[in-house]
């Protein structure tokens, strides 16, 4: 079940929003809409994010597989160099670069679409329509958190708090 509860002003938005996680609610399970940028301070819904460790690994990771796979193509095919070197970090430098960043973006990109909930089934819940000038708050509660919810919202100053049912 979803509780949802709008606010006239940032102040009190933020007030529900430390209440609310003091009841023990969790940072996943609130959701907030305004129709403009909404600035939050340290702490108030604040939500991991382990993309930098993600992207430097998935580029690490590509690069090593990608000197691994230039170094078993150059040793495995007998080649007459002349007495040059096989492996000359000049000549497949660009290679590794290239495919490095290339791993950091892919990374990028697969964190960004996870991390924004595009691949997670458990909400499907669509965006509410948000009054210009209004901050609408939604919890995801059951239906004993509801009470305790519904007051901390009350208590922040909430203009109008109602619930909304489970998705389909």
């Amino acid at each position: 079940m979803y509780l949802k509860g709008d606010f006239q002003d940032r102040s009190s938005a933020i007030r529900a929003l430390r209440e609310l996680q003091a009841d023990g609610f969790h940072a996943a399970d609130i959701d907030v809409f305004s129709d403009e940028p909404l600035e939050l301070p340290r702490g108030v819904l604040d939500r991991p994010s382990r993309m930098s460790f993600t992207v430097v690994t998935g580029a690490v990771t590509l690069c090593l597989l990608t000197i691994g796979f230039v170094y078993f193509t150059q040793y495995n095919y007998q080649l007459r160099t002349g007495g040059m070197p096989i492996f000359s970090f000049w000549a497949t430098g660009v290679i590794f670069y290239e495919l490095t960043m290339l791993g950091g973006i892919l990374t990028t990109l697969a964190c960004f679409l996870w991390e924004s909930g595009l691949f997670r089934r458990k909400r499907r819940i669509p965006v509410p329509v948000v009054v210009p000038g209004i901050i609408s708050i939604r919890i995801h509660c059951t239906e004993n958190q509801l009470e305790e919810a519904s007051r901390c919202l009350d208590r922040a100053g909430a203009n109008q708090v109602g619930t909304i049912g489970e998705p389909r």
